[in-house]
């Protein structure tokens, strides 16, 4: 599996309404795409859940890097260069995955961003990453490091944001998720 997501910055006066209409009227061409696992349409609006400002940053699921792919090199991705410039694509790959068919229900998707330290080995890095992240009782959640800039992301799938102890991320509304 490979996770893919860009984050689209836009103006703190931007009307986060054209953002949620283009999703109602497109989210669902993405559905059924080739080896999409799923795509989550996420935004944050400022001043709203403890956002400094508006963005659009899908995140994606592949099974493989076909789908990737297509995406990226058969047109698809225009779109976001043609409406919003060229963006960004930050590539992980999953570590720890807690997930169930269930993440599609979420309304809420919480990131946290961490670093991962030089060290003798990273053998036990797993069960090291699981004891440091923090645990949000009933919440599944994906973690995806990238080795190019030694980073780690912990996705967490939430309906209630009162679950939310650490405030050390970023959360986002999901606007549609395909899969």
């Amino acid at each position: 599996m490979i996770a893919a997501q860009y984050k689209i910055i836009l103006p703190g006066d931007y009307d986060m309404n054209i953002i949620k209409e283009r999703v109602r009227e497109n989210g669902y061409k993405t559905d059924g795409f080739e080896d999409l696992k799923f795509k989550f349409y996420l935004v944050t609006e400022k001043g709203i859940d403890y956002n400094f400002q508006n963005s659009y940053c899908p995140l994606y699921l592949w099974k493989d890097s076909n789908g990737l792919n297509e995406f990226l090199f058969n047109g698809f991705y225009d779109n976001i260069i043609h409406s919003f410039g060229w963006q960004r694509v930050n590539v992980g790959i999953p570590l720890i995955d807690t997930t169930t068919s269930q993440i599609i229900k979420s309304k809420y998707l919480y990131q946290m961003t961490g670093e991962i330290q030089p060290q003798q080995s990273l053998n036990n890095l797993r069960d090291q990453l699981k004891e440091v992240i923090p645990t949000i009782e009933n919440t599944e959640y994906i973690l995806i490091y990238n080795p190019d800039k030694w980073v780690y992301d912990v996705f967490y799938f939430l309906n209630d944001l009162s679950n939310l102890n650490d405030m050390n991320g970023s959360i986002y509304t999901i606007l549609h998720v395909s899969h």
